[in-house]
């Protein structure tokens, strides 16, 4: 799903020039649940920017989809964003006088859907993060795991292939953090949506297959996680579906 070969970014200020990424390669399959980490400064938010095609390298490649996205102009990295791309962060970035109903059908706002399609699919998405009967509340009315409970939903209207998360743990308790990964780990399960996560919580990406680390610009590693932490039970049904699944691609 995901190829970077070889990603540099670099940024000038004035006459001096920051290495923010030094060459980055790696692959990310279809279906994966992944963490990039990294310390403040090693690059990883760059990288996450690049990924979501909310910006793009000074030199190197990405495919997404087997399409080089790195080279895309504005309103074709905007088409990309608004059909395969949902996006979670730490801030949760909603309105705040805006009900939760509402505030999910923002992105549907922007690509044509009629109201009565635009409001079925919110109701959908609130749905499935646990929130049918939170759909009038104002962000000031819910709880910061449910207010970001509203922003995975919101990243779900347009049925994007691959979720991109910033720290979205970062203003949680553990509970409500746990109550998040259990979420994103049965959409993975049971959707089968690509998972991306920027953390720098070892807690966090504990509950993710692999771990890439990023330090100075550079892949420092790239291992799975030994021992997966599980916030979601699967169902005997999904975990059939997600064996099946791993059959077909060997």
């Amino acid at each position: 799903m995901i190829v970077v070969k070889d990603l540099v970014k670099t940024y000038k200020m004035g006459d001096l020039e920051v290495n923010a990424l030094r060459g980055v390669s790696f692959t990310i399959e279809p279906g994966e649940l992944v963490a990039i980490m990294g310390p403040s400064g090693s690059g990883k938010s760059t990288l996450m920017n690049i990924l979501g095609c909310l910006d793009i390298p000074t030199s190197g490649d990405y495919y997404l989809d087997d399409k080089e996205v790195s080279k895309l102009k504005d309103d074709e990295l905007a088409d990309v964003r608004n059909h395969k791309i949902g996006f979670v962060f730490q801030q949760f970035n909603l309105l705040p006088r805006t009900e939760a109903l509402r505030n999910v059908e923002m992105p549907m706002l922007y690509s044509g859907s009629n109201d009565g399609k635009r409001r079925q699919r919110a109701l959908d998405a609130l749905a499935a993060v646990g929130l049918s009967d939170r759909i009038h509340h104002k962000p000031s009315e819910l709880s910061g795991g449910q207010q970001q409970r509203v922003a995975i939903a919101r990243a779900l209207v347009t049925n994007p292939t691959i979720i991109l998360a910033d720290e979205p743990t970062g203003n949680l308790d553990s509970k409500a953090s746990a109550e998040v990964m259990a979420i994103f780990q049965r959409l993975n399960i049971e959707q089968g949506i690509t998972v991306i996560f920027v953390t720098h919580e070892p807690d966090i990406a504990a509950f993710t297959r692999r771990i890439i680390r990023i330090r100075d610009g550079l892949i420092a590693s790239d291992v799975p996680v030994a021992e997966q932490q599980m916030a979601y039970q699967p169902s005997p049904k999904a975990e059939q579906s997600e064996l099946i699944a791993s059959q077909a691609k060997e």
